[in-house]
C-alpha cells in the first residue's frame, strides 16, 4: 500500500484555495485539512462546496471555511481573501486552482466570450496573489502555487481561450517569483495532465479518449485529484523551501 508524506510545517498554516468546491480543488482543500492547516476555499458552486466541507468533517478533520463567490468579480475575491484572513490569520499559502476547461469552436469565439474565459482562468490568479502578498510579506514569507495545465504543452485544440490562459500561468508564475523572492515568498506552478475528476469523466472521457490516455502516458493508470493534491502540498511546505520560479508537470509522463 502507498504511504504518503506528512508536512509538519503546514500545521496551523493559513491556507486559501480557489475553486475548492469540487474536483482537484476539493482534493487540495482536503489534503491541507489532513495536514492540520487552517483552510478556507472560494467557490461559486454552493452545493458541491457544502458537500466537500461535510466530507472533510466526516473524515475527522477540522472543517474548512467555504466562501461563496464568482472569481470573475475581483471585488468579491478581495472580500473573500479578507474574510479568510480574519478567520484563519494572515494567509501564507495560496493555491490558485479555479478554472474551467470548456470547449469552443474557433470561429464562434466572441470578444466577450474570450474576456470571460481569461477572467475565469487567469485574471483572478494575479489579483488573488496581489491580495495575499502583504500578508505573506508581513509573516516573513509564504508559498503560492498556481495551477496550470499541460493542454497547451501538447498542442490541444478546441479550447483556445483555456490553453492561452494556462500558458499564461507560466509567465505569471515566473514574473511573480522574481518580484516576490526578496520577501521570501515562493511562487511555483503545477501543470496537471488529464486528471479523472467527476467533470472530466462525465463530459470528456470516452472509450477513444481512454485508449489515447493509456497509449500516451508512460504510467498506465488513470490519474486522480489526490495525485495532484500531494504535489501541491510539497510545493506549499517548507520541504520545497529552495524551489521557486518552477513549473512542475504532473501528467503521468504524457508530455
Amino acid at each position: 500500500m502507498p504511504a504518503y508524506a506528512s508536512y509538519p510545517s503546514l500545521a496551523g498554516r493559513s491556507v486559501l484555495v480557489t475553486g475548492g468546491g469540487s474536483g482537484i480543488g476539493a482534493a487540495i482543500a482536503a489534503a491541507f485539512c489532513e495536514q492540520k492547516a487552517r483552510v478556507a476555499f472560494i467557490d461559486f458552486d454552493a452545493e458541491s462546496s457544502r458537500a466537500t466541507v461535510q466530507r472533510i468533517e466526516k473524515a475527522g478533520h477540522a472543517a474548512p471555511l467555504f466562501l461563496e463567490a464568482d472569481l470573475r468579480d475581483i471585488e468579491a475575491l478581495r472580500r473573500c481573501v479578507a474574510e479568510a484572513a480574519r478567520a484563519n490569520g494572515d494567509i501564507t499559502v495560496l493555491v490558485n486552482n479555479a478554472a474551467r476547461d470548456d470547449r469552443h469552436k474557433f470561429d464562434e469565439v466572441t470578444p466577450e466570450y474570450w474576456d470571460d474565459r481569461i477572467a475565469m482562468n487567469l485574471k483572478h490568479q494575479f489579483f488573488a496573489a496581489q491580495a495575499v502578498h502583504p500578508m505573506m510579506k508581513r509573516a516573513g514569507g509564504g508559498a503560492i502555487v498556481n495551477m496550470g495545465s499541460t493542454s497547451w504543452m501538447i498542442g490541444q485544440g478546441g479550447m483556445h481561450a483555456y490553453t492561452a490562459s494556462k500558458s499564461g500561468v507560466v509567465g505569471l508564475t515566473r514574473g511573480m517569483a522574481r518580484d516576490f523572492g526578496p520577501d521570501n515568498i515562493r511562487v511555483n506552478s503545477v501543470a496537471p495532465g488529464w486528471i479523472m475528476t467527476e467533470r472530466q469523466q462525465k463530459l470528456w472521457l470516452d472509450a477513444e479518449g481512454e485508449k489515447e490516455l493509456m497509449a500516451r502516458q508512460c504510467l498506465k493508470r488513470k490519474l486522480y485529484p489526490d495525485d495532484i493534491a500531494r504535489v501541491v502540498l510539497f510545493f506549499a511546505a517548507d520541504d520545497s523551501g529552495c524551489m521557486t520560479n518552477q513549473t512542475y508537470v504532473a501528467d503521468g509522463g504524457w508530455s
